[in-house]
């Protein structure tokens, strides 16, 4: 385990914590961009995947990996993937950083939820690359949707021939449980 995934294991789920820092946090479910000013007290909700969600005034944020030191951690560079790279590995990068995001409020990421439908990569016309998601939701009224294409958007931007990601929300097929992965049904006791 690297010391920040050791320094994220330490947070406890309610711990309180003053920021460091004005930082950039994610609004749920909006998945907004949204300051969050120094010296504001924030309360941990989840950390996994290098993500922190946090609650501020009644709402939910979630802090990115590469702004952690806002909450008094080391910070964990951008994801990045420089230019030159092959679709295949342009590809092998974006489900990497899929495998970094979570729902805020479900310990398990978007791929072992089995919430992500497929991947294509295309070539623009000005050569940058286009990443194309399908993905789904537990269920069609969920409202993390935006908040989940969002993460998912500004980590896969870290490959640096892909100019722009466009994240599908799809309801066909249905998600089950079924579509999970066998470690996450055991992480979420569903078996």
């Amino acid at each position: 385990m690297s010391h920040t995934e050791d320094q994220l294991a330490s947070l406890g789920k309610g711990q309180k914590m003053p920021l460091q820092r004005d930082v950039e946090g994610i609004s749920v479910p909006f998945g907004k961009s949204v300051t969050l000013h120094e010296d504001s007290v924030v309360e941990v909700m989840q950390a996994k995947g290098g993500t922190v969600s946090v609650a501020f005034e009644g709402r939910m944020y979630l802090i990115e990996s590469f702004s952690l030191d806002a909450l008094g951690l080391d910070a964990v560079p951008r994801p990045h993937l420089p230019a030159g790279q092959s679709d295949a590995d342009i590809e092998a990068f974006v489900w990497a950083q899929l495998r970094t995001c979570f729902d805020p409020e479900i310990p398990v990421d978007i791929v072992e939820l089995g919430l992500v439908y497929g991947c294509r990569i295309d070539t623009l016309i000005s050569g940058e690359k286009m990443v194309n998601l399908k993905m789904t939701l537990t269920a069609p009224g969920c409202g993390m949707g935006n908040v989940i294409a969002e993460d998912a958007k500004r980590k896969i931007l870290g490959a640096e021939d892909v100019s722009k990601v466009h994240v599908e929300i799809v309801f066909s097929p249905a998600w089950s449980r079924q579509m999970m992965s066998e470690d996450a049904r055991l992480e979420l006791g569903m078996f």
